[in-house]
């Protein structure tokens, strides 16, 4: 049975009260990750999606509009968890698609591995409970699943995602699934499952179960909205009927007027219309006009199902803050919410390999299967996607996708509430990386950040920079022109030093060649700047070339292809375990 709460802006009408008397003062942390989600795909950023909750959670907080993670998730998830470069951390690729040289190196483990603590194992040692609920993707054995690295509560799923519905894999790269609760193995249930509603009545569920003991607690949500397969509840998708039937551009344009209307960008931003020429048949934005009426119909309602998930998502985080307003938790809890990466353009379907598999898993997956009638995309033994046409739309104002180093792959919306310290209705246009995030809890719960060393054995210490000045308005900017930032992940480079980006895609991704943007003035990365800056630019370069060695980056082969090496690594060693 599901818990029934008011929506979260019906509390803002009534004013929130004062965070129930603790005998532990110190603020609870709540952290939300949506999975897979473009910048543009919350109200707050620019969207036509109902996002009520976490429009308001914007409205009573504070919106970083330059803040960037990894490209893809596991890596993101290692870094935010950890503090520490995915490259240390076990996760220098995703393991789904690491190189065939990255295998068995160090860093590379596709794990999160044993040189880095947790924030929950720092909070829970500091006398925080820490629960877990929904993706994890950081391991999924005895000694890599979230109850053995500090949570002392947690349900999660192993893989990078999974089927929303039943308890089976999303794709032929996984022989199956793994969810655990605390350390037992466990199946799903086989009625009334639908996995953002199950994540939801868990996590608070395991509030619940400490709530009046006086300790604060950190909760940690890992949603699997809105990654593929999307899926959602009816309604939800029937909701948005006629919303898409004007095409990719369109939403493109709409989205990007809606962001210079609410101020998260300059009038002067445009879009990069090379993506409509690309190439590379899997990343081509498409024309909307060259489409049949019946391919239209089929496109527009995969966005439907993807508005309808992240729809129900909001719907359910609404939930959460609701149960901590009843509870008098929500003014002394620090709110997070983020994406892991941008959206992803990837359509596993068009692999002549993984036919069959999507064939016997799943019953309707090709259009033609619909025979016409789209309504019961989303559902049970649906599968469904939305390919990169729309997924360009989700990354507005920037440009390409999950795995790419521009902005389309590393820049997400992060929005922070926590009314004793942070404004309303504030934003923050300069750059702040998913490393400051285990800093700023640390410090928020007056925890100390580790060093080299740690219950006595030596680890790979947090690297980054605290955000609580930025969050208190002491200053404007978290990571300044002396604090630059080097990444990489699956060959695709970048370096931030204050608000430029020089960045890095080898083939099929891009030309291989250094680029520099201003991720201000340029978040859709149009103006290459590096000839006319090219002492900026060999500064970074040589900074990058400092930080890879310091990670001990191995580099992909010449010739690496990301959705050819999914392919490659689901044949190895009879697939992903």
């Amino acid at each position: 049975m599901r818990r029934c709460f008011p929506i979260f802006p019906a509390l803002a009408a009534l004013g929130f009260s004062t965070a129930a008397a603790q005998e532990d003062a110190r603020p609870n942390f709540l952290i939300l990750i949506a999975d897979d989600m473009g910048f543009s795909d919350v109200g707050a950023f620019g969207s036509e999606i109902e996002t009520p909750n976490i429009d308001q959670l914007a409205a009573q907080g504070m919106l970083f509009t330059n803040f960037h993670v990894g490209a893809s998730c596991s890596p993101t998830r290692t870094m935010l968890i950890s503090g520490v470069d995915n490259h240390l951390a076990g996760l220098g690729n995703m393991l789904e698609i690491q190189a065939d040289n990255q295998f068995g190196k160090p860093g590379y483990e596709g794990h999160l591995n044993d040189s880095v603590v947790t924030v929950a194992t720092l909070l829970r040692d500091a006398g925080y409970h820490t629960y877990m609920a929904g993706k994890w993707h950081l391991g999924h054995d005895e000694d890599t699943i979230a109850y053995a690295r500090g949570f002392d509560r947690s349900f999660m799923l192993g893989e990078s995602g999974a089927d929303n519905w039943v308890e089976q894999p999303y794709a032929p790269f996984y022989e199956r699934v793994h969810y655990y609760e605390d350390n037992e193995l466990v199946s799903l249930p086989t009625e009334d499952y639908f996995s953002t509603e199950h994540y939801t009545d868990t996590i608070i569920d395991y509030i619940d179960s400490n709530i009046d003991d006086g300790k604060p607690f950190l909760a940690w949500v890992g949603y699997q909205a809105v990654h593929y397969p999307h899926q959602a509840p009816k309604p939800y998708i029937d909701k948005y009927d006629g919303v898409y039937d004007s095409g990719f551009a369109d939403l493109r344009d709409k989205r990007l007027a809606r962001q210079v209307e609410l101020g998260i960008v300059s009038p002067e931003v445009a879009l990069d219309t090379s993506m409509d020429k690309t190439s590379y048949d899997p990343w081509r934005l498409e024309d909307w006009d060259a489409l049949s009426g019946e391919e239209q119909a089929f496109h527009a309602r995969r966005m439907q199902t993807y508005a309808g998930m992240l729809d129900n998502m909001d719907e359910n985080i609404g939930e959460i803050f609701a149960y901590l307003e009843e509870k008098g938790e929500l003014d002394n809890t620090v709110i997070l919410f983020l994406s892991d990466n941008g959206p992803d353009p990837n359509q596993l379907t068009l692999s002549p390999d993984y036919r069959e598999w999507y064939e016997t898993n799943y019953d309707t997956v090709w259009m033609e299967d619909y025979q016409g009638d789209f309504s019961s995309m989303g559902q049970k033994g649906v599968y469904a996607d939305y390919g990169p046409s729309w997924a360009a739309a989700a990354a507005t104002p920037a440009s390409y996708y999950k795995t790419f180093s521009t902005e389309g792959g590393l820049r997400v919306p992060l929005i922070v509430r926590y009314p004793e310290m942070v404004a309303a209705g504030t934003k923050v246009e300069s750059f702040a990386f998913v490393l400051d995030v285990v800093p700023t809890l640390l410090e928020l719960a007056g925890v100390e950040t580790p060093s080299s060393t740690y219950d006595g054995r030596e680890i790979n210490p947090p690297s980054g920079i605290s955000m609580v000045p930025v969050l208190s308005g002491a200053l404007d900017t978290v990571r300044n022109e002396d604090n630059p930032v080097g990444y990489e992940l699956a060959g695709s480079s970048a370096v931030f030093k204050g608000r430029y980006k020089l960045s890095q895609n080898p083939p099929p991704k891009g030309t291989g060649e250094w680029e520099l943007y201003d991720t201000i003035a340029d978040p859709s990365e149009i103006s290459n700047l590096a000839a006319d800056m090219p002492d900026l630019v060999a500064e970074m370069q040589a900074f990058f070339d400092e930080y890879a060695e310091e990670v001990n980056l191995v580099p992909v082969p010449e010739g690496y292809n990301p959705l050819e090496q999914t392919v490659i690594n689901a044949q190895r060693g009879g697939g992903l375990h």
